[in-house]
């Protein structure tokens, strides 16, 4: 697990906001310490692991409309500040968290430096989609925060 805690703390940012990026870590580590036995070796560890986690975090992120009832004026403060992270970061990953499910996960993998042909496979998507569609969530990531610099 310890290898791979980076991949799990990254797809955590990418699909939770900073106040509840600690919680949906601990729900990944515990999917996938939990589906490990049914790990049959046909493909990459670091693949298994990416594919358990990014559909627990789906899972995840259909209960955050009942999160966002929840959320306290501490957690919109802490995000507002930032938290003494990168700020340029902040806003790439609060970007990120606005795109589809499918394209922040191909995002997601293509910064993990995962090829067209891997990530192709792994979703049951041709590489030429693969192409297009990053190429697609890219051009709405400039434009997510290029609307964040107008502001």
């Amino acid at each position: 697990m310890r290898a791979h805690v980076g991949v799990l703390r990254r797809i955590a940012r990418a699909f939770a906001t900073s106040a509840d990026q600690h919680d949906l870590l601990q729900e990944l580590m515990l999917a996938v310490w939990r589906a490990q036995p049914s790990f049959r070796g046909e493909s990459a560890p670091a693949t298994f692991i990416f594919r358990v986690a990014h559909n627990r975090a789906l899972t995840w992120r259909r209960g955050e409309a009942r999160r966002r009832l929840r959320r306290s004026e501490y957690e919109r403060l802490a995000v507002e500040e930032g938290a003494g992270e990168d700020p340029l970061l902040a806003r790439l990953y609060a970007a990120i968290r606005q795109l589809e499910p499918l394209d922040r996960s191909l995002v997601l993998l293509s910064l993990e430096g995962q090829s067209y042909a891997e990530i192709a496979g792994l979703h049951g998507l041709s590489e030429t989609n693969v192409g297009a569609r990053l190429t697609r969530a890219r051009k709405k990531l400039t434009e997510l925060t290029e609307q964040d610099d107008e502001l």
